[in-house]
């Protein structure tokens, strides 16, 4: 069964199409065809503008009709569309996604904050790991974070806040927000056993490569300190010649990093696992449930 998710965020679109086979126990696993992306930006629209200009709809539209042929191509079956916290802003989103359902057939929803760190944690990372520590996903994007708390085998809590890469560039998050959130790890998670974090995000994924860490090993805190400083002292242009990053990488990186050292901070834990998961991983196994319950 081959099944293709797109993620509309802040800062880029990304499509994934993955193929699910079932092994002889019955369990399915699932391959990587092709993974997608196009830096979109909408969030510089939107979180100043409260609209997404008309070039950038114009942008969605072509990309939109991209991953259709995409789709297409590949013979998919099933696929799902979501768009996260720069549509959630925009006042004109459902003109767009009418718009898109017309020209390319792809139903797109607007999820909530709640949704997404709901499907994110449909890829049950912290599941396979020791049941001595407690786990706190960590997915940043560019109009929001997204926390999932994991302890004792049980879902503890989940919460979106509109503190963003994008958000945090144009000056729009507030120090009260910051400490709304502050607040808000320390009280849900100070009664926990060790916190270990598990961090999704381009961003974080993209630490992880410059860090040369083998798969499966865990960043510290005190690196990604490091990275901030280091990356904090360049200008984007620098970024982009020294560490190799695309443009649309070069500016949010550095935010990014911001987020995960304070949430990891007033989490007290001391290690992120970076599996390269994200939003697009956890709607492919959403839509393979649903999928399979046909």
């Amino acid at each position: 069964m081959k099944l293709a998710a797109i993620d509309i965020g802040s800062n880029a679109a990304r499509l994934l199409i993955s193929e699910v086979k079932v092994n002889n126990e019955g369990t399915p696993y699932f391959s990587k065809l092709n993974l997608v992306r196009v830096p979109l930006r909408l969030g510089f629209d939107v979180f100043e503008n409260n609209a997404i200009s008309a070039p950038k709809i114009a942008m969605i539209l072509e990309t939109m009709k991209a991953y259709k042929h995409l789709v297409n191509a590949y013979q998919v079956k099933y696929i799902k569309a979501c768009a996260t916290s720069a549509m959630r802003d925009a006042q004109n989103a459902s003109d767009i996604i009418r718009q898109v359902k017309m020209e390319t057939g792809i139903t797109i929803e607007v999820i909530s904050g709640e949704t997404e760190a709901n499907l994110i944690y449909e890829n049950h990372i912290a599941e396979n790991m020791s049941k001595d520590d407690s786990y706190l996903y960590i997915d940043v994007g560019g109009g929001s974070t997204e926390l999932t708390f994991f302890s004792n085998d049980k879902l503890v809590f989940k919460e979106s806040f509109n503190i963003g890469t994008i958000r945090i560039l144009k000056n729009m998050v507030t120090s009260s927000q910051w400490d709304a959130m502050k607040d808000y790890i320390k009280s849900k998670t100070k009664d926990y056993k060790s916190v270990i974090a598990i961090g999704s995000g381009g961003n974080i994924n993209k630490i992880f490569s410059l860090s040369k860490k083998k798969e499966g090993k865990p960043l510290n805190a005190e690196l990604l300190k490091d990275y901030y400083k280091e990356l904090s002292i360049f200008t984007i242009e620098e970024r982009i010649r020294i560490y190799k990053l695309k443009e649309d990488r070069a500016d949010v990186i550095v935010p990014a990093l911001l987020i995960y050292i304070n949430v990891m901070r007033w989490a007290n834990a001391e290690e992120i696992y970076v599996p390269r998961i994200g939003l697009a991983d956890g709607l492919i196994q959403h839509l393979y449930k649903e999928a399979s319950s046909y």
